[in-house]
């Protein structure tokens, strides 16, 4: 389908849908307790700091430090982590302290002597304020059968549970009276089991400090309000004041990565005041599916991104079909001194109008600033680029105190961000919206491929995939995916493949077009042949209809979606200073709707805007803050002035940069422009390092430069010697492999591992650096490690520690300022 600009009409269809924002209808403040993860940190390092810095993920759960449940994820480990990301509540899942699932059953009195231990370590914590036990996982279904379809089975069952809860309560209160105490976190929401829990807890003082429970299935979306309701009817019948809530597991498979689905989830929990935290189905470190390498975010990170980013008090959001599986639904929230409005809305495709009810005019004055932005599908492991602005405009207020936002042509897969601000003096610059168009691969003409339906509602636990069909099969001479596309002008083309490759290498296929000359495209490694990736290949098209074929060329691709978008030149990237996280509490000026028309940030003394700037690949950016005075900026340890009109060169990761400006300055946007130029950058090939203790180079084909350092394991080093032009912050970027995997003989999940190694610069301390697994050993990712160097000559040694190694393809370095 064609994606239309938001002002634009499409083809005659049926009234367009209406989700009624009602900003003088407030409730507290924004919560934004739906954007906890279950094992969805790994390692210290398992996502990147600066991806999880701008979530502020308000919970997360783990396993017990050294549990056998899994292969990392331990919750003492990770906890520094997120709590240097600003994060909430860690929840610790004592039952995982045991190595089979379902959970081993050795006796109650060895569950409690691992219970003690538990507590007793998470008491020593500087933190442990912010760690939350939990004593039973999913009792419904583990060893005590909650679930049993007998009155006479449930009873004794709830009895011997209730009597378990009681002595685990008291266990943890007396080894660490403060702890808090979580439960009883059973699959579902338990109308027969829940009263009767209560009831008791309530008689004998040992009522949870947080109700948990999970949400996994797709009816969850249309019952969750009707468990919450009853819920809160049994604890004003027992006379239990409102206990906090946890929903400690939500969502599947065809909702974790995508945006529209998570709308739907994170709407209908804030709208609820209560925490949840993402299911945890494949791989730990990844966010529950919403980050695609260490510090690359596909669109499920951006959604959390806006969600953290809302401001103020929530205000009522009333959908076209409230409680629905899988139609429009949103949130909303109103920030007075901000003089903003955030409405975040997705799930359905098509048409719809949001309207903003009782816009207040000591607020926003008569006429306010729009502004719409795209966050899309881009599968578990494929990169989002920050989103883009679909419509800028200036829109009166109703004399009815209404503003109504149109969205056209919307992708049920995408989610919607809609901004209202105030309008001042001029007129926003129109929004560049590059013509875009998607072709479905089981609409296309195939031949020796198989459609395969998967992700639906029925299917909740099916990977989700574009109108919930892919082609799989595509593995001999002859099979191929023929589309038939047609673009309105001659030019250059981004065309973006929805895929996945199981292959344990990378994949070819041949594409041509029409009857060209065929071009070979290869795709890395997924987990799986559903686990979405996306590929971006350059083509040069005339206008007018053509057929674009991917054939068989080796190993087997399952194709999912493409994606034509018109080429816009030079990658070119502006961040509201007004939408930024701020420190201090830098006023904000609306006067002016030119440019941008989000007004300027008025950074003073003390004040700080942070941005989080996408990089496409490892390189040199032009940063140009758009001030009307002198500026600083810092990025990955590095400080430069910036006056106004200059574009400082900063070295950037791929993936999510965080960049900090101060002023004393009105600052109206940063400015980010180029593709990143990495030819700056020193090479440290692994052929040229001095190896010891058994490390080594071998050949690999698919590396960039043909080989690999091998073997760092324990007591093995590599060093290479690096010349800096000049002293002070650097960036390394470290090419690396790793498959490592665990058998735990988990059916639900990869299992994949870690590997870690030492990094000494000019023999100072040693750190550690951990990778995160590629998939594959012949799947090369990029590892960014600030460091500092000397001016002249410096020496950096990775040494191998015990357990997993990467696999080590390239190093290459550069200064963060200048580079």
């Amino acid at each position: 389908m064609d994606h239309l600009p938001p002002t634009a009409t499409g083809p005659a269809a049926a009234a367009p849908d209406r989700l009624r924002v009602d900003l003088a209808d407030r409730g507290g403040p924004v919560l934004r307790g739906a954007n906890g993860a279950l094992y969805g940190l790994s390692d210290d390092g398992v996502p990147g700091d600066a991806i999880l810095a701008p979530l502020r993920l308000t919970s997360i759960s783990q396993k017990p430090e050294g549990g056998l449940q899994h292969p990392n994820g331990d919750a003492l480990t990770v906890a520094e982590a997120h709590f240097r990301a600003g994060g909430g509540d860690v929840f610790v899942l004592v039952q995982d302290v045991y190595r089979r699932w379902p959970y081993e059953d050795l006796g109650f009195d060895d569950y409690l002597a691992k219970l003690d231990a538990v507590a007793r370590r998470v008491a020593a914590h500087p933190r442990c304020a912010d760690f939350v036990l939990v004593p039973f996982n999913e009792p419904d279904a583990i060893w005590y059968g909650l679930n049993a379809p007998g009155a006479e089975d449930f009873a004794r069952n709830a009895d011997r549970f209730l009597d378990h809860w009681r002595t685990a309560h008291a266990r943890v209160r007396s080894v660490a009276p403060g702890l808090r105490v979580a439960g009883p976190n059973e699959t579902r929401y338990d109308h027969r089991f829940l009263p009767r829990f209560l009831a008791f807890a309530r008689d004998h003082g040992v009522l949870p400090d947080i109700l948990t429970w999970h949400e996994l299935d797709a009816a969850s979306l249309r019952d969750f309000p009707g468990h919450h309701d009853h819920l809160r009817a049994v604890e004003r019948d027992l006379g239990i004041a409102p206990l906090p809530v946890c929903v400690t597991e939500y969502g599947n498979r065809r909702d974790l990565s995508v945006p529209g689905q998570l709308v739907q989830w994170t709407g209908m929990f804030e709208r609820a005041a209560v925490h949840a935290n993402q299911a945890y189905w494949d791989v730990a470190g990844n966010l529950d599916g919403n980050v695609a390498q260490t510090n690359i975010p596909n669109g499920g990170w951006w959604f959390f991104r806006w969600y953290a980013a809302m401001p103020g008090d929530t205000v009522r959001v009333d959908p076209p079909r409230p409680h629905t599986i899988d139609t429009l639904q949103g949130l909303a929230s109103l920030d007075a001194r901000t003089r903003q409005a955030h409405a975040v809305l997705g799930g359905a495709a098509g048409d719809a109008d949001v309207v903003f009810a009782h816009v207040p005019a000591d607020v926003f004055g008569d006429a306010v600033v729009a502004l719409v932005q795209e966050a899309a599908w881009t599968g578990y492991e494929g990169a989002h680029a920050a989103p883009r602005t679909l419509l800028r405009t200036v829109t009166p207020v109703a004399p009815d105190g209404t503003v109504t936002v149109p969205l056209r042509g919307m992708d049920r897969m995408s989610a919607y961000r809609v901004v209202l601000l105030p309008a001042g003096d001029g007129t926003p610059d129109p929004a560049p919206v590059p013509w875009r168009a998607s072709h479905e691969a089981e609409d296309a003409a195939i031949t020796g491929g198989r459609v395969r339906v998967l992700g639906t509602v029925a299917d909740a636990n099916g990977y989700a995939a574009s109108n919930a069909r892919d082609v799989e099969g595509l593995d001999r001479p002859g099979s191929a995916v023929a589309f038939t596309v047609t673009v309105p002008e001659a030019g250059a083309y981004d065309l973006d493949i929805l895929y996945g490759n199981a292959t344990g290498e990378p994949a070819r296929q041949r594409l041509t077009v029409d009857d060209g000359p065929p071009a070979r495209v290869t795709y890395p490694c997924t987990l799986n042949d559903a686990h979405r990736s996306r590929l971006t290949v350059p083509v040069r098209l005339s206008a007018g209809t053509h057929t674009l074929t991917l054939a068989h060329d080796h190993g087997a691709v399952t194709l999912d979606r493409i994606d034509l978008t018109a080429g816009t030149g030079e990658p070119f990237a502006r961040y509201e200073a007004t939408l930024a996280d701020t420190t201090g509490r830098p006023e904000r000026r609306y006067a002016d709707a030119s440019g941008l028309g989000t007004g300027a940030l008025l950074l003073g003394a003390g004040d700080a805007a942070v941005f989080d700037v996408y990089a496409p690949r490892d390189g040199s950016y032009r940063v140009a803050p758009r001030a009307d005075g002198p500026v600083a900026l810092a990025a990955h340890g590095a400080l430069v002035r910036a006056a106004a009109g200059q574009e400082p060169r900063l070295l950037l990761a791929a993936g999510n940069n965080r960049i900090t400006v101060t002023g004393p300055a009105a600052l109206t946007s940063l400015d980010v422009r180029g593709a990143g130029d990495g030819d700056g950058l020193a090479g440290l090939p692994v052929t040229d390092a001095r190896r010891a203790g058994g490390a080594t180079v071998v050949r690999d084909g698919h590396a960039p430069e043909g080989h690999v350092l091998d073997g760092l394991g324990a007591g093995a080093s590599a060093t290479w010697r690096v010349r800096a032009e000049r002293g002070g912050p650097h960036l390394l970027f470290v090419e690396y492999a790793n498959d490592a995997r665990a058998d735990t003989g988990h059916a639900y999940n990869a299992d994949v591992i870690s590997a870690t190694a030492l990094l000494r610069v000019n023999g100072g301390a040693a750190r550690r650096v951990t990778f995160r697994n590629t998939h594959s050993r012949h799947n090369f990712w990029t590892l960014a490690v600030p460091l500092a160097l000397d001016a002249g000559d410096n020496t950096l040694v990775l040494i191998g520690e015990d357990g997993p190694a990467p696999a080590i393809a390239r190093l290459r370095t550069g200064p963060v300022v200048g580079g």
